[in-house]
């Protein structure tokens, strides 16, 4: 994308770093973790550069490399003891902050579509509300884990809104795409995750943050 001004991808390569260098906090400083998450972003980089995920003809979608390798990671987690046992010391109040880290998001995505390389409705200007988990988070934060005037019921309902809200950006986001499959905004496909440093956002970011709901 060679028109998309640079300072958008200098903003949204900092995001995914500084998400996975907070995940490394949250993950009580893992050296395992950070080492992971920090080849993966290197190796999603090469191939984004490369250009490969820019054919969308090829059937499996290529795009598939970037998503089913951390969702399989996260059902790795839920679904094996060790697994579990990683999440249960993941420190709550770390990842609760980490939610702040969609502000810059949307906001990235916002510079995206004003570039013509993202749709509308994958903002905050349509059908995304995905910004609202990242301005309530420093409420809950202080609320739920500094004043503890926050019950865990009204927590684990807020991470379920903010699920919800992920869940559906996601869903715009991948049907919008300009895949076989696509079925919103054809005269705007989303090809701005087809490119680095975006994608990042698949591949990483959003992983992240929803092991963080």
């Amino acid at each position: 994308m060679k028109d998309l001004p640079i300072y958008i991808s200098i903003v949204f390569g900092l995001t995914a770093i500084v998400t996975v260098l907070f995940f490394y906090k949250a993950a009580n400083n893992s050296k395992t973790t950070l080492i992971i998450l920090l080849l993966w972003l290197i190796l999603q980089a090469f191939i984004g550069l490369s250009g490969f995920y820019t054919l969308t003809e090829p059937f499996p979608p290529r795009l598939l490399l970037l998503i089913l390798p951390p969702l399989a990671s996260i059902a790795a987690l839920f679904s094996t003891k060790k697994g579990r046992c990683y999440i249960d010391r993941l420190d709550l109040k770390d990842l609760t902050l980490l939610h702040t880290i969609r502000i810059p998001v949307e906001f990235v995505l916002l510079s995206l579509f004003m570039n013509n390389t993202v749709p509308q409705l994958m903002t905050f200007e349509g059908r995304n509300f995905d910004i609202m988990s990242g301005l309530t988070a420093p409420f809950v934060f202080y609320f739920g884990f500094i004043k503890k005037t926050l019950g865990t019921k009204v927590i684990l309902i807020w991470n379920l809104v903010c699920l919800g809200l992920l869940i559906n950006v996601v869903t715009n986001a991948v049907l919008s795409a300009p895949f076989p499959f696509q079925k919103f905004s054809f005269d705007q496909p989303n090809i701005a995750i087809l490119y680095f440093p975006f994608v990042w956002l698949p591949c990483c970011v959003v992983p992240l943050v929803l092991i963080l709901t």
